[in-house]
């Protein structure tokens, strides 16, 4: 019996030195460092999100495609985390900066009953800053529009530990990946 105490103890251990997690990741990506303005014209920074575990997306007010579902299945999540009672951050970097200024984005999580104490919606950089963060640090696509104002991006939700690691990614548009990241989080608290 000890002696299994032991084992559990020194995987533990071990996991967590070669920072293992009790979910499976699909994902190790640092997030660069960033200082961004919120939806209410405030800063928020990675170094603000140090210490809390967070759900990233982006989307763009504007699309009229993938953002849709993406932002209603964020309002959801942000519904069964309160039920959950699970303290998790919520940031939604806009691929559109130029067009989404704050006062655009705090009508657009307000048409999502977003509760901005734990969601944020982020502007205030150009749109390579955002390019350049979006895939260097969630190795999600970026594509300035072509012939319309429709940017080209990714659909995933990611998953980012209290370190600034992302650890995995979820489908942003498939709703029964709520329930998974739930259930992850609830592993993770």
């Amino acid at each position: 019996m000890k002696f299994l105490k032991f084992l559990s103890l020194s995987l533990f251990l071990f996991l967590a030195a070669c920072g293992g997690y009790p979910i499976e990741t699909n994902m190790s990506q640092e997030v660069a460092n960033f200082n961004f303005t919120t939806q209410d014209n405030e800063s928020l920074s990675l170094k603000d999100l140090e210490g809390e575990w967070w759900i990233a997306d982006f989307i763009f007010t504007n699309c009229t495609t993938v953002c849709l579902p993406m932002t209603h299945n964020m309002s959801q999540l942000q519904s069964k985390l309160k039920e959950e009672n699970l303290d998790v951050k919520l940031v939604s970097f806009s691929v559109d900066p130029e067009f989404d200024s704050p006062e655009v984005l705090k009508q657009y999580g307000e048409s999502y009953e977003a509760d901005f104490t734990n969601w944020n919606f982020l502007t205030g950089y150009d749109f390579d800053t955002i390019k350049e963060l979006s895939i260097k640090s969630f190795k999600n696509l970026v594509v300035e529009p072509k012939e319309d104002d429709q940017v080209m991006h990714g659909t995933s939700f990611f998953l980012v530990s209290p370190e600034g690691e992302v650890i995995k990614n979820y489908s942003g548009v498939d709703a029964t990946e709520i329930d998974s990241i739930v259930a992850d989080l609830k592993e993770l608290n």
